[in-house]
C-alpha cells in the first residue's frame, strides 16, 4: 500500500482558512485560538488530538463488535497539555478518557483500555517519530 499523503493548501485571502485532502476527502484547519480568537475550524493541536480519539473509537468499536459486547454508548475524550522543557522543545501530554455505557465485567472494561493502547494512533504517538523537511 501505497504512504498516505496528506495536502495542506492556504489560499493568501482575508479570512481563508488551511484545505486539508488525503486525495479523498477534505476538511479545514484554522490558527489556533490564542492566535485568533474568530478561529472556524480546528487548529492543527485539535487534529492531533483528534486522531488519537479517534482511532481509539473505531479501534474499540471493532472490538466491541468482534467480541459481542453489551455496550450501548462509547465516548473517548482526549486533551492535552503542552509546556516548554528548558532546552525549547515541547512536552506534550495527551490525557483519554474512556466512557463505556453497557453491561460489562471489570475485567471487560481493563480490557478496552489494552486494546485502547494498541490503537494505530496511539503507536504512533508512543512510538518513534521521525520528520524530514525539504523544499519542493
Amino acid at each position: 500500500m501505497p504512504p498516505m499523503t496528506i495536502e495542506a493548501r492556504y489560499h493568501r485571502a482575508p479570512d481563508a482558512l488551511a484545505t486539508l485532502s488525503n486525495g479523498r476527502q477534505t476538511w479545514l484547519a484554522d490558527m489556533p485560538l490564542a492566535v485568533d480568537p474568530a478561529a472556524r475550524a480546528p487548529d492543527p493541536h485539535d487534529l492531533l488530538d483528534s486522531a488519537l480519539a479517534a482511532c481509539t473509537t473505531l479501534t474499540l468499536e471493532l472490538y466491541i463488535r468482534r467480541k459481542q459486547l453489551a455496550v450501548t454508548d462509547l465516548l473517548v475524550t482526549v486533551s492535552h497539555v503542552e509546556d516548554k522543557t528548558a532546552d525549547g522543545r515541547s512536552d506534550y501530554r495527551l490525557d483519554r478518557r474512556i466512557a463505556v455505557t453497557g453491561d460489562l465485567s471489570d475485567d471487560d472494561r481493563q480490557r478496552l483500555v489494552q486494546i485502547a493502547e494498541r490503537c494505530p494512533i496511539h503507536r504512533v504517538l508512543t512510538g518513534q517519530i521521525a520528520i524530514a523537511t525539504s523544499l519542493a
